[in-house]
């Protein structure tokens, strides 16, 4: 019997910031990426006009005097982890705060943290990505909206556990 390293989902904590390479938290409003309407003339744009700027806050928060604070080798595979923070509506209770299931979507607003990942140089193509998971709620009272980013090194768990079986 071979002894395996723990998935993802299993693995401890300590095992998981071992593989941590980035963990930087994004203070603002997440905007989702991924609706596009026509302007004319055969031009699309975004449909939210937040996304430029959130997409902006993101490759500041990864980026030191302009360079990349860690980035990734072409083909190296990447495990990304985003818990999105989103801004608390003034008509939720103050004692319990109910699960996030309004818009935006959990895809786009990863696909906005992917592409921003990407222009700010930390990968080179967001393709890279062969683990990612995404949370959303919303902020408790008086906590700070946002993006909590953490990208990993992947494993061979992390990128065969989707196949249902393990290597040998």
């Amino acid at each position: 019997m071979t002894d395996h390293p723990p998935d993802t989902a299993t693995a401890t904590s300590e095992e998981k910031s071992a593989r941590t390479v980035l963990d930087v938290f994004v203070p603002g409003h997440p905007a989702p990426q991924g609706s596009k309407r026509h302007v004319g003339g055969g031009k699309l744009v975004e449909s939210s006009r937040a996304l430029r700027p959130w997409r902006q806050d993101i490759r500041e928060a990864c980026l030191c005097n302009g360079q990349p604070r860690v980035r990734f080798a072409r083909d190296e595979p990447v495990h990304l982890i985003c818990d999105f923070v989103l801004p608390r509506p003034v008509r939720l209770p103050k004692r319990a705060t109910p699960p996030h299931t309004k818009r935006p979507d959990g895809d786009k607003l990863l696909r906005a943290v992917c592409d921003a990942l990407t222009s700010a140089g930390v990968y080179q193509d967001d393709a890279q990505v062969t683990d990612h998971t995404g949370r959303k709620r919303y902020a408790a009272p008086g906590e700070t909206p946002g993006c909590r980013i953490r990208l990993l090194r992947a494993t061979c768990t992390d990128t065969a556990a989707g196949s249902g079986r393990r290597s040998q």
